[in-house]
């Protein structure tokens, strides 16, 4: 039997290596040119980590904040490189959550 850290190495190897990766990288790379548009990326980032954690604790996120979101979400796509940017980090984050749903779902216990 192989290894399972051999095998989560390879599926890491995989994954960097995956068509979605790269494009993430190489627009991420684009937008780290600007140091605006990087400013702002961080922000929505750091802003999004914020409701996530607020989420988490039980929090009820006001309209206020998902306005401030949404505001910041619709500027930034107005940047093409940022809605590039945000496209392709969206298609990687899927890919990554597709593979924790299937190592989850595999080793979900029954009942």
């Amino acid at each position: 039997m192989t290894n399972i850290h051999d095998m989560a190495r390879a599926l890491a190897e995989a994954m960097k290596n995956s068509e979605e990766y790269a494009q993430y990288i190489a627009v991420k790379n684009k937008a780290s040119q600007n140091a605006e548009l990087s400013d702002a990326i961080n922000d929505l980032h750091e802003k999004q980590f914020d409701m996530q954690r607020r989420q988490m604790n039980g929090e009820e996120l006001g309209a206020e904040i998902m306005g401030q979101m949404q505001n910041l979400t619709q500027i930034l796509m107005r940047d093409p490189v940022a809605a590039e940017y945000m496209q392709a980090e969206v298609r990687f984050t899927l890919m990554v959550n597709d593979v924790y749903e299937i190592i989850a779902e595999a080793v979900k216990t029954s009942d």
